[in-house]
């Protein structure tokens, strides 16, 4: 995909005069340069030497820039770095990129976990994550190298064609600034008894959400009881196989497990993933016969697998539309950072609100079991209500996005009667939005 095709997919804008092109000649080792002071990318770099880690970092690939009057010549392959991104290449995969004693831990954590105490469990969790305040990339608590990296890009191409500004269809239906999604992990028995009080409460405050299951092992699910739950008018959505851990340990065993994890998406009518513990393998997911997956956190600094796509906007892996996992989880927030007020989620909504994200939260009925714990979810969700209230987001089940974002990706825009108009299934829902350059970013506004 070339650059401009990149451009054309976020934006879903019309092809214009100028473009992007990259080096013909790409060779080397991928590693970390930065694209601006305040963007940090990997990849392979032409007329630079990358760094091996982020902080070392010390190219700045913008400078480098060159326009012709036509174009602007990159110094890197803009498919490439979004990609390594998303993908979570610049980190390596998990089985390759952890170490030894880590994956020693991991299995033996999760041999022993159904008889270690919940007080042992966090103890060993917090011992797993010293440190993490130390990791400088991606950037906590929100990560939007991906979209700092779009605009840049939509700026040089701009600039290079002499274009003050280009139209683009908006990212959300109906004009909305940004998206929110509400999901439910339910790891025990004791997290599945407490669905309905949980719908009933999500639905006190307007609030629908996706019920995210686990077909074997932890407790008996049965088709009838789905049933029930959906009519509720919640969704459903799969969640690992037995959420041991090692699903992704091996391809082999990965290719052994997926063939049931697709069986009881069909059984249950689950158009959704998600992987016990947020262990991942992007590469893989050709094999995921689900609409959209949930698995990858935007910056993984508090998950047992490190990481982060470094993007808060749903994209393409293949066929399947991914989800990412943008707001920290209940678990995380209570249990490893000790924190049992709203102040995190309030700063990382913030945050999506600004650059137009989604907000994606996993809260568990098996963590809501104190006072404390449902307290603050109470909190949260009267916050949800006033932004929903105002207009800031649009709160929607996982399905609904999934849905939204494919009719976009096949919409265009075109010229009738002096004017721009957008073409395609949904198109009525779509808004215009302009991105007008402003330095060496783009600022948008919506029709």
């Amino acid at each position: 995909m070339t650059a401009a095709d990149i451009l054309a997919a976020y934006y879903r804008c019309p092809a214009g005069p100028g473009g992007l092109v990259s080096p013909a000649d790409l060779d080397g080792q991928c590693g970390y340069f930065r694209f601006g002071a305040d963007t940090v990318c990997y990849g392979r770099l032409s007329g630079g030497v990358p760094g091996e880690r982020p902080n070392e970092a010390s190219v700045d690939a913008l400078e480098a820039v060159r326009a012709d009057g036509q174009a602007a010549r990159l110094p890197f392959d803009a498919g490439e770095v979004i990609d390594n991104l998303r993908m979570e290449r610049y980190a390596g995969s998990w089985s390759a990129g952890r170490p030894a004693r880590h994956e020693a831990f991991r299995r033996a954590y999760y041999y022993l976990r159904p008889a270690l105490p919940v007080a042992i469990r966090r103890f060993l969790h917090k011992q797993y994550f010293r440190g993490w305040e130390e990791l400088g990339f991606p950037a906590w608590p929100v990560d939007t190298t991906v979209e700092r990296l779009h605009r840049r890009l939509l700026a040089l191409t701009l600039q290079a064609s002499g274009a003050a500004e280009t139209p683009f269809i908006w990212f959300w239906p109906e004009g909305f600034q940004s998206c929110c999604v509400m999901t439910h992990d339910v790891e025990t028995q004791a997290g599945l008894d407490a669905c309905e009080w949980l719908m009933d409460l999500d639905e006190g405050f307007g609030m629908r959400s996706a019920l995210v299951l686990i077909p074997e092992r932890r407790y008996p699910l049965r088709p009838d009881m789905v049933r029930e739950l959906l009519e509720r008018g919640c969704e459903i959505s799969i969640h690992d196989l037995n959420h041991d851990g090692n699903l992704f340990a091996c391809r082999e065993e990965f290719l052994r497990r997926v063939k049931r994890i697709n069986y009881y998406g069909r059984l249950y009518g689950a158009k959704g993933f998600r992987s016990g513990a947020m262990y991942r393998n992007a590469e893989w997911y050709g094999n995921l016969e689900f609409a959209y997956d949930m698995s990858i956190p935007n910056v993984a600094h508090l998950e047992p697998q490190r990481g982060g796509c470094c993007t808060v906007m749903p994209y393409f892996i293949g066929d399947v539309l991914e989800l990412p996992t943008t707001m920290t989880q209940d678990y995380t927030l209570f249990h490893v950072l000790g924190d049992y007020s709203i102040g995190l989620w309030k700063r990382q909504l913030g945050l999506m609100i600004e650059e137009s994200g989604l907000a994606n939260f996993n809260v568990h009925p098996d963590y809501l079991t104190s006072e404390r714990a449902t307290g603050t979810y109470k909190s949260l969700l009267i916050y949800l209500a006033e932004l929903r209230a105002a207009r800031k987001m649009w709160f929607a089940l996982p399905g609904e996005v999934d849905t939204w974002w494919r009719q976009r990706s096949q919409m265009r825009l075109v010229v009738k009667e002096g004017g721009w108009r957008v073409e395609g299934a949904g198109s009525e829902r779509a808004r215009i939005a302009i991105a007008a350059v402003e330095g060496d970013t783009v600022r948008y506004s919506v029709a």
